[in-house]
């Protein structure tokens, strides 16, 4: 997969730029389906450090980590080999120990993926965990 880089703005929230390598298409040639996860989850790592959050050192110190509970995915139009894509990433709603992302994927003005992903804060131990009132801060900025 495409390194990029990552900007704060533009269609909401902030935007990470991939290109789209061989290995990220299939027999057909278009980016297979499972690969935009991938691609929104650079975008979600991204905006987690943009808002100032080191998921690091939420492990290390508080024994928090996020997991991912639910995606919802809308394959609009594929991307091909060399298309240089932006994943954008805007927070939609956060709850007590959850946050819920709206993240997209985009060729130039078109709209190609659509998901709405919902994370958990979870302890080391896999319980809920309540995300503590500086992330929260982060995250609303």
């Amino acid at each position: 997969m495409g390194s990029g880089n990552m900007e704060s703005g533009n269609k909401g929230g902030s935007i990470l730029n991939i290109r789209v390598y061989y290995e990220d298409t299939d027999l057909a040639g278009i980016v297979y389906y499972a690969n935009y996860l991938k691609f929104i989850e650079r975008g979600r790592s991204e905006w987690v450090r943009a808002c100032g959050v080191d998921q690091g050192a939420l492990k290390a110190e508080q024994g928090i980590v996020f997991a991912v509970r639910k995606v919802e995915a809308d394959y609009l139009k594929p991307a091909k080999f060399d298309d240089l894509l932006t994943v954008t990433t805007a927070l939609e709603a956060l709850g007590g120990a959850s946050l819920t992302l709206r993240q997209e994927v985009w060729r130039g003005q078109e709209r190609l993926f659509q998901a709405r992903v919902v994370l958990v804060a979870l302890q080391d131990t896999g319980a809920p965990a309540r995300l503590p009132a500086p992330v929260r801060a982060a995250l609303q900025r």
